[in-house]
């Protein structure tokens, strides 16, 4: 299978000021990769210089063991054998939706077999004779990864595909097209800011900062063990704790928690999701506070509560019915592990990401 590895790339458009600044990647063949970061950090710009529109200023793309892109090398786009599915599609307006997927197909002996292939793969088999404009935009997107796919290229980029579909729409045509990647066995990356599109559909999730990849790794590695606050933040929900760790476990304001990893003795920020926190009797033993706000989803809810004698709210995310209002009292308890980072509680800097990090 077709794998990608990425070695010290950069890239700047203004001179010292790196979009990419040595990053590094590699996607096991057959994989679906999501890189993910706010705007700004050098995800599209990384996409692009793995198609070819762009030279880097160093590093290395090999695809399959293929240089791409290194020193003195520069593989135009249309020799690179690179799928890309752009944002809303992108369809030839002229052309019926069978002329669309059969376009990239060179072997004029193949083109009529790849092209039923792929509406058949994707759930369009009986679409071929209509126009662009006759689709759905979750149709459209499901052709442009036909398009894609026809050719048998040696990787598939996906610029945040789902972006101009409405949400009943987004989650059914993400799901049709993890399934047609499936499918054909292709290795794709995925380029998106949405922290449940990434988490929701990809085998490896890397996410990236000021044009870094900060952590690579499983989506629940990734959710479930954040390199650091900032990462916790950013994909889904964080509570930031002060922490004295020892032994294996950490002493916060809202009591004692297991860690995942750290036996030293030693200071620093614990990492909780707000589904760690259990609401308790408020006369209890565990530290208690007033509901400032509640936010009801269906399925779960969060409940934002000022627990007494910390700086900021926590977010607990519970499940069923809510029967807390605005002004009640409640407790507030740990459950589970944590991680713990080795430096205080900061407020972060990127307005993208949402944490509670308090203090006692």
């Amino acid at each position: 299978m077709t794998d990608l590895q990425i070695k010290g790339l950069t890239k700047a458009y203004v001179e010292d000021t790196k979009v990419l600044d040595g990053l590094d990647l590699t996607v096991p063949g057959g994989s679906l990769a999501a890189v993910l970061g706010p705007s700004g950090c050098g995800k599209t710009t990384l996409l692009r210089v793995i198609a070819g529109f762009l030279r880097a200023d160093t590093g290395t793309v090999t695809v399959s063991g293929r240089l791409l892109t290194g020193p003195g090398t520069h593989v135009p786009p249309e020799r690179r054998r690179i799928g890309i599915v752009p944002q809303e599609g992108a369809l030839f307006p002229h052309l019926s939706v069978a002329r669309n997927v059969a376009f990239g197909v060179a072997d004029r002996a193949a083109r009529r077999r790849r092209t039923e292939e792929m509406l058949e793969l994707v759930g369009l088999a009986e679409y071929g004779d209509r126009m662009p404009h006759e689709l759905s935009g979750g149709q459209q997107q499901r052709i442009a990864l036909a398009r894609a796919l026809a050719p048998e290229p040696a990787l598939v980029l996906l610029d945040e595909p789902f972006n101009a579909l409405d949400s009943a729409l987004r989650a059914g045509v993400r799901a049709d097209v993890r399934a047609a990647l499936r499918a054909t066995g292709a290795t794709a990356l995925l380029v998106t800011h949405d922290q449940q599109e990434a988490l929701s559909i990809a085998d490896l999730v890397a996410v990236v900062r000021n044009g870094r990849v900060v952590q690579c790794g499983s989506s629940h590695d990734v959710y479930s063990h954040p390199a650091d606050p900032w990462v916790a933040g950013f994909v889904g929900d964080a509570v930031l704790l002060p922490g004295d760790a020892a032994n294996g476990t950490a002493t916060t304001p809202l009591g004692p928690v297991e860690l995942r990893t750290c036996d030293a003795t030693v200071q620093g920020t614990v990492i909780l999701r707000p589904e760690q926190l259990r609401l308790t009797d408020p006369g209890g033993t565990a530290p208690a506070g007033t509901v400032t706000d509640v936010h009801y989803y269906g399925h779960d809810a969060m409940i934002t509560i000022d627990v007494d004698g910390l700086d900021a709210p926590v977010d607990v995310r519970t499940n069923g019915q809510v029967h807390l209002r605005v002004g009640d009292r409640t407790g507030v308890r740990i459950t589970g592990q944590a991680t713990l980072h080795p430096a205080p509680p900061t407020a972060n800097g990127a307005g993208e990401v949402r944490t509670n990090a308090v203090s006692g």
